[in-house]
């Protein structure tokens, strides 16, 4: 046996590496998944020191854990802040609430859901239309635009308030300047907007047809049946469940998010959100940019790997965190990192992503 695939296999086995009883199977040498030379040269740059914020890289190949790898001070137990990767588990745990018949499905009206604001404000007609699938797509008509500090909805804003869901039900209807995109000339008929408070609200929604705090209801429909024990869910100041970001998972526990998608939804036999709903969650709705399009709050991420173009769906937050999903290989690739609000940090992950497709055999 050489040397690294040796220490490979003393990493994978090791006591830190894994969760005991997390409900992955045992981890297989990555080498039956991976092309070793590929992969000894991306291992040996994770390992040198210089990624100084990059803390885990795990990958599982057809329901099988087959590299993983934990870096400055973090491990199996660490609690990373995956920011605004948390969207993507909102999207599921609205799925949930649907296939429970708490919610009657996506075309849910989401004004309707707060009665005690809409009879106390004037909201126009045309936002009182304002669906949740809307908000899952990032496409309602909110001037709602994270990506513009100088929009009305932009997440900084809605922090530095008291009340965040009156924040977000109050934003005007947006205008479209000669040179945007209108929704009726957009690619699915939709122009899209990446909006955190339209995810906030989603949470909101959740809880209010659930009948139970964010964090209750992930616990009881989606964490427990994953085999997942420990996560940290945020408030905001009026206590709803900020379904937009700053959750805290496990690298594994977020892997399970991912390995969902590839099992249309099950996990280890047992069906815990419908194959419609996570067919539909994975289905291109927006054209988010020139280089990804949207589902309900996942991400599909296109990757050039030997000359040809492979699609991936996402999970995606701040600072370089992501869980990548490519269905068809039945992979799925965690990684961690704090390098937030760092230009370099998506770019860093998505690479390493990029070297690992190019290694899987």
């Amino acid at each position: 046996m050489s040397l690294h695939r040796l220490l490979l296999l003393l990493a994978l086995a090791s006591p830190a590496a894994y969760a005991a009883d997390d409900g992955w199977p045992d981890a297989r040498p990555s080498e039956s998944a991976f092309d070793p030379v590929p992969l000894k040269a991306l291992d040996a740059r994770l390992s040198d020191g210089r990624l100084k914020q990059l803390t885990s890289v795990m990958a599982v190949q057809r329901g099988q854990p087959v590299y993983e790898r934990y870096f400055n001070g973090a491990d199996a137990q660490t609690l990373h802040d995956v920011r605004s990767a948390t969207k993507s588990v909102t999207a599921l745990l609205a799925g949930a609430a649907i296939d429970r018949g708490l919610l009657p499905g996506v075309q849910d009206r989401v004004y309707d859901r707060f009665p005690e604001f809409t009879a106390a404000h004037r909201v126009d007609p045309r936002l009182r239309a304002t669906t949740l699938a809307d908000l899952l797509t990032m496409s309602s008509l909110w001037e709602c635009d994270d990506e513009n500090p100088f929009s009305s909805g932009n997440e900084e804003r809605m922090y530095v308030t008291e009340r965040w869901l009156d924040f977000a039900l109050a934003l005007p209807v947006k205008g479209y300047a000669p040179w945007m995109r209108k929704p009726a000339d957009s690619p699915h008929g939709r122009a899209f907007a990446y909006c955190t408070a339209g995810s906030f609200v989603v949470g909101a929604v959740v809880e209010r047809a659930t009948g139970q705090p964010l964090s209750e209801f992930a616990a009881q429909a989606l964490e427990r049946p994953l085999g997942i024990v420990r996560s940290q869910w945020n408030r905001s100041p009026e206590g709803i469940g900020m379904g937009g970001g700053g959750t805290r998972y496990r690298t594994r526990d977020l892997a399970k998010f991912g390995q969902l998608v590839v099992d249309q939804g099950r996990w280890q036999g047992k069906q815990v959100i419908s194959a419609s709903y996570i067919a539909a969650m994975t289905s291109v709705q927006a054209q988010a940019n020139d280089e990804s399009e949207y589902g309900y709050q996942w991400w599909r991420m296109h990757f050039q790997v030997g000359g040809r173009d492979v699609a991936a769906w996402a999970m995606s937050g701040n600072g370089g965190n992501y869980v990548f999903v490519v269905p068809e290989r039945q992979l799925v690739v965690t990684i961690t990192s704090s390098a937030y609000n760092q230009r370099d940090g998506h770019t860093q992950s998505r690479e390493i992503f990029r070297e690992l497709l190019a290694a899987l055999r």
